[in-house]
């Protein structure tokens, strides 16, 4: 049988470990001799070529479905500081413009005066603000006050 196996292997461009051999007509594989022989064989079907095992996507492929979701984003994924994923000027920007936005809609609605508008304008431009909230909550503090 190992004189059967390795005519098969180089017949079929594999190794020996790939050869599949018909269990059910072993006899008639042993008393193949010639490489004829055998190429005869392999176009019967007794003589095959085993697929090679791969190693399997699927998993990675998950993954990736996740990340495209925004999933898998916790501590345990990141790499770098903050800034490498959210350039500080890009953080500036976002939260600049939410300010801007609402002091600007608040104007137009007459919640607060042109003058007012201008001297909170001013202060978010230098920074004054940690968020649109804190801007809020600012100018109710004011308001209540009577500051303005």
């Amino acid at each position: 049988m190992r004189t059967q196996r390795r005519l098969a292997a180089n017949l079929l461009k594999c190794g020996e470990n790939r050869i599949w051999i018909s269990p059910t007509h072993r006899q008639e594989v042993e008393k193949a001799i010639t490489r004829e022989d055998i190429r005869s064989l392999i176009h019967k079907g007794l003589i095959k070529k085993k697929q090679i095992k791969g190693v399997s996507r699927v998993r990675a492929r998950e993954i990736a479905a996740k990340k495209k979701k925004g999933q898998r984003k916790g501590h345990g994924s990141r790499k770098g500081k903050k800034t490498a994923r959210l350039p500080k000027k890009q953080a500036w920007m976002i939260k600049i413009r939410a300010q801007r936005r609402l002091l600007r809609t608040m104007k137009e609605t007459g919640e607060i005066a042109r003058s007012t508008y201008r001297k909170f304008y001013m202060l978010a431009k230098g920074g004054f603000f940690r968020s649109k909230a804190h801007l809020m909550l600012y100018l109710k503090g004011k308001q209540e006050r009577g500051e303005l």
